[in-house]
């Protein structure tokens, strides 16, 4: 990858800004007119580069969200994930090395319409579904340093959320609604969203100001697709914590800038007695394993049962659908 592209990728995935032309300054940094810009996020988007130019929401705060699991006879395997990836609810969806073999997330408005989503795959494919919706997060954020040799998550600091939770009203369900498949690639992204939902410009920036204040968006910025970009290697890796001790080893983990994701999850007995995940990405399974050993000594890991689920194939990857979006000329 040349120098533009890869200073593009690797140094906007977050802190993006919140102005009425955010392009502009980025496009300075880089030494490039505005089209020229655009036009480079437009193709690195239809080349698969990009998901999109937007936020990471954090699960559970608007609608909700669960990974789930099915163990799929292998000759079925195709079939049920071409009828899980179908749903327009499922963004992610992996066959891993497991005896639950295809791990899925899905996402819904609320838990009623999340759980007739999973009853409606069950029905279909004739097959239980695993629920493991999440208890904590430790860490979220799916970023990736490019530019070393292995890639690693690039921990930054904490930012506390202020301690009173933010109460979402309408208008914020349809900013929401708005922007959950990215911001559109224009000179001026924050109008054109808010000509959408009827509101002043100025109403968007500051409603996108809050939520990255109260953390429901975990991150604002170029969202990477990291197959694509090298990180061929990714395995989710489960632990059985002692329950009192869970959140400690959660915080090392989420903190060791050696994850990219990690969240508490609730076992499910007798199947399923892990109770800690998180996810490691590499640019080779090697790499991936030299990670897991260093977070293994670094957290005190090492005597607690663990598993390791390599992915396979990756049959969707896309951002979460909270709510169901409306077209455009509905809206204006």
């Amino acid at each position: 990858m040349s120098d533009l592209p890869l200073s593009l990728l690797n140094d906007f995935q977050r802190d993006f800004p919140l102005t009425p032309r955010p392009f502009d300054g980025i496009a300075q940094r880089l030494g490039l007119e505005l089209e020229e810009l655009l036009d480079t996020l437009r193709r690195l988007t239809r080349e698969g580069v990009i998901s999109r130019v937007g936020a990471v929401f954090r699960p559970n705060r608007v609608g909700a969200s669960t990974l789930a699991a099915i163990a799929v006879p292998d000759a079925r395997l195709a079939e049920v994930a071409r009828l899980v990836s179908a749903r327009p609810e499922v963004n992610h969806n992996y066959e891993r090395e497991h005896r639950l073999n295809l791990w899925f997330v899905a996402a819904a408005a609320n838990p009623q319409e999340l759980e007739q989503v999973l009853r409606g795959i069950e029905r279909q494919t004739g097959l239980p579904v695993l629920r493991l919706p999440m208890v904590q997060d430790y860490h979220i954020d799916l970023g990736f340093d490019l530019r070393p040799t292995v890639g690693r998550s690039g921990r930054r600091p904490h930012k506390a959320a202020p301690a009173q939770p933010l109460a979402l009203d309408a208008l914020d369900y349809a900013l929401v609604e708005a922007i959950q498949e990215g911001l559109p690639l224009v000179a001026r992204p924050y109008a054109e969203i808010a000509a959408f939902i009827g509101v002043p410009e100025a109403e968007v920036l500051a409603r996108l100001g809050r939520l990255l204040d109260h953390g429901i968006i975990k991150r604002l910025g170029i969202i990477v697709r990291h197959h694509e970009l090298g990180f061929r290697a990714n395995a989710m890796v489960v632990w059985n914590i002692p329950d009192a001790r869970v959140d400690e080893c959660g915080r090392c983990v989420g903190a060791s800038g050696l994850v990219n994701l990690c969240y508490q999850r609730p076992r499910r007995l007798p199947d399923w007695p892990y109770n800690l995940f998180c996810m490691i990405h590499g640019k080779d399974r090697d790499a991936v394993l030299a990670h897991l050993e260093h977070l293994r000594d670094q957290c005190g890991l090492t005597d607690f049962p663990c598993e390791v689920l390599f992915s396979k194939q990756r049959f969707k990857q896309t951002g979460a659908r909270y709510l169901a979006a409306r077209s455009k000329a509905e809206a204006l």
